[in-house]
């Protein structure tokens, strides 16, 4: 049952319960707490009763002896006076020699004696001891009998009687039933008040938080982009206002990673697509000449032939080397490739990579400019990847500029990093293609060609560069293309 009721009506509960358990806790004390006080003012008032008995009437006989015959209308006077008192006479021990009980109200015929001695000592009032017409204690009055200097026995008198306490009783459920009932009163009151306030401030802001996450289950994405857009609290002042921010944030991360997959899997397909574009045109090709072999080789010369087979495994090659560059990226992308680290010297790297090319730069007349300061700390890198890297760039940089032209490379430290710069003076990038210079190629795009499209080599770099946490920039220059990347050493 408790399970199906609301959090307000669990916590106006909880209220009620501590605010009765509180009550009734309070009663309590407080009942003790006057009974402990209204005793205490009858002992202190009434202390002295049984010592003005002793001087004023004659409690023994010559001999020191108690007759209970003489004793007998003493007492029912003194009682008639003050009926809510009753008198006795103890023995040295505590035992009962005289009494005006009526007959079989005596229920003990003797009483303790410690409680007398601590009343006579002067011990902190109230001080409790045996009713003998009861099995309660009470407060009373004590004296010592004494004759001739000889304790003889005592004047025990009990300052609450029987009759009193058949008032106190009926007087006292009245108190209590009246007690009760306005306990119970306040206890609603102010449950109910509880109750109200925690709705208020509590409930309320979680019941509009839920209304606000509620919508999640029926429209995922676009409930969690409209809970996205939401103003973050700058201070929040509790609880509720933290998890709302909480939820607000984890909406924004979500709206973030789906706009990201969103992103990449348009990437995706305008990838496909590109990558369709490119292997069906050298494909294309390779057919069509295959199948002109193939329909007139019975009227071709040995020269034609050949110059068709040499066309033809020329596009065959275009397909292998794009279909390596792909499964590569592939590979880069999904984590498969990891960096197998050493320690080696950048500087006799990119001597070697310029000595690949030292026929191309050669042929076509360039000038070729190499900056290596020495000496240089050695670098943490994979070697392959690397001079893959240095060999991509130095190959675009040849591959673009005219004949005559200059390229230059060159290496420094700054910090922590290894700087590497490669430029040339070849007729630079179009403004068109730097933002997705490094991007998957897209065929999609309406001013996308084959001729002016980036290739899967820069984005293959930058794959390999960040591997190591480094970068790669296009830098702004006057002329020509400047690439900067930069590796950790």
């Amino acid at each position: 049952m408790i399970r199906r009721l609301t959090l307000s009506q669990r916590l106006t509960l909880l209220f009620i319960a501590l605010l009765s358990l509180c009550a009734i806790v309070a009663c309590g004390v407080q009942l003790w707490a006057s009974k402990q006080y209204g005793d205490a003012m009858v002992q202190r008032l009434s202390g002295g009763l049984a010592q003005h008995i002793i001087q004023r009437e004659p409690l023994l006989d010559k001999q020191g002896q108690v007759e209970r015959s003489a004793l007998q209308p003493l007492f029912n006077r003194l009682m008639t006076f003050n009926p809510s008192v009753e008198l006795y006479i103890l023995s040295p021990q505590g035992e009962l020699l005289a009494d005006a009980a009526p007959p079989g109200h005596i229920k003990r015929q003797s009483v303790s004696i410690t409680p007398v001695q601590q009343a006579l000592s002067g011990a902190t009032m109230p001080v409790y001891g045996d009713d003998p017409r009861s099995d309660k204690q009470k407060v009373f009055s004590v004296a010592p009998l004494r004759q001739n200097g000889e304790l003889r026995g005592y004047l025990y008198i009990i300052l609450q009687g029987e009759e009193l306490n058949a008032l106190a009783e009926q007087a006292w459920q009245k108190t209590l039933w009246r007690t009760v009932l306005w306990s119970l009163l306040l206890v609603a009151l102010f449950g109910a008040l509880a109750g109200g306030l925690v709705w208020y401030w509590v409930t309320r802001p979680v019941r509009l938080l839920t209304h606000e996450v509620s919508g999640l289950e029926q429209d995922s994405i676009s409930a969690i982009k409209q809970l996205a857009a939401r103003p973050l609290e700058p201070q929040p002042a509790g609880e509720v206002a933290l998890l709302r921010n909480n939820f607000i944030e984890l909406a924004q991360k979500i709206a973030s990673q789906w706009d990201q997959l969103a992103d990449s899997d348009r990437q995706r397909r305008e990838f496909i697509a590109n990558i369709s574009h490119d292997l069906r045109t050298p494909l294309t090709a390779l057919l069509g000449y295959l199948e002109t072999l193939s329909l007139k080789s019975a009227t071709l010369s040995a020269e034609e032939s050949q110059h068709y087979l040499a066309i033809a495994l020329r596009q065959g090659h275009k397909v292998r080397h794009l279909s390596q560059r792909l499964f590569e990226l592939a590979r880069l992308e999904h984590g498969s490739i990891k960096p197998q680290r050493e320690r080696f010297a950048i500087g006799e790297l990119i001597s070697d990579v310029a000595q690949k090319f030292d026929l191309a730069v050669e042929t076509r007349q360039l000038r070729l400019h190499i900056d290596v300061p020495r000496p240089l700390p050695m670098i943490n890198a994979d070697l392959s990847m690397i001079e893959r890297v240095v060999t991509n760039l130095l190959d675009n940089a040849i591959r673009h500029t005219p004949p005559g032209g200059e390229i230059g490379l060159k290496v420094w430290q700054e910090g922590e990093q290894l700087q590497v710069e490669v430029n040339d003076s070849g007729p630079g990038i179009d403004d068109h293609l730097r933002e997705t210079l490094f991007q998957r190629p897209s065929a999609l795009s309406p001013q996308a060609s084959r001729d002016n499209r980036g290739g899967l080599g820069l984005l293959i770099v930058k794959r390999m560069l960040e591997l190591h946490g480094g970068e790669i920039r296009l830098m702004e220059v006057a002329r020509g293309a400047c690439f900067r990347f930069y590796v950790p050493l």
